[in-house]
């Protein structure tokens, strides 16, 4: 990959790496510190990356980042994510963009990557797999799962009132 293919790598797929890493994490500063790791990581690897292949490089790198940083924020605050979810579960929630939250909170880390990347980036299955390192089957029956859980939350009255 040249130079000039790598700022357009930049250009095409910033903002949507940002918008994924964001979604998940939920802390702007760490998101941005995982999308200029994951350019960083193309950079240094320019030569041996297609640009045809730059896209789902850059989602697996920032994505393995995301999982590595979440793992090192849940050894650390632990104890203060149970104080926060007795606080949650005593809370009415009544925004519609809060209630979604909450749900897609419950996932696990890769329940919700995958809904984020298909439902609401809209990518393949096939796209999603170089992504996440699962075949396009593991991907439809996680993805499944995913909205099950998501639909099973979001009927019960008491998370919506």
């Amino acid at each position: 990959m040249t130079e000039k293919e790598y700022n357009k790598c930049v250009d095409l797929y910033a903002d949507n790496l940002f918008r994924f890493i964001v979604k998940n994490l939920e802390h702007t500063e760490d998101a941005r510190d995982v999308v200029q790791n994951a350019f960083e990581i193309l950079w240094k690897h320019c030569s041996d990356v297609p640009f045809e292949k730059a896209k789902s490089y850059l989602f697996t790198v920032a994505y393995h980042n995301m999982i590595d940083h979440v793992r090192k924020v849940k050894r650390i605050t632990l104890v203060d994510q149970f104080k926060e979810e007795e606080k949650i579960s005593e809370q009415r929630i009544h925004n519609a963009k809060n209630v979604l939250e909450q749900a897609l909170n419950r996932l696990s880390e890769v329940q919700r990557s995958l809904v984020l990347l298909k439902d609401y980036e809209g990518y393949s299955y096939e796209e999603i797999s170089n992504i996440m390192g699962l075949n396009p089957s593991q991907v439809k029956v996680y993805l499944h799962r995913a909205r099950i859980h998501l639909k099973n939350y979001l009927i019960k009255m008491e998370n919506v009132i």
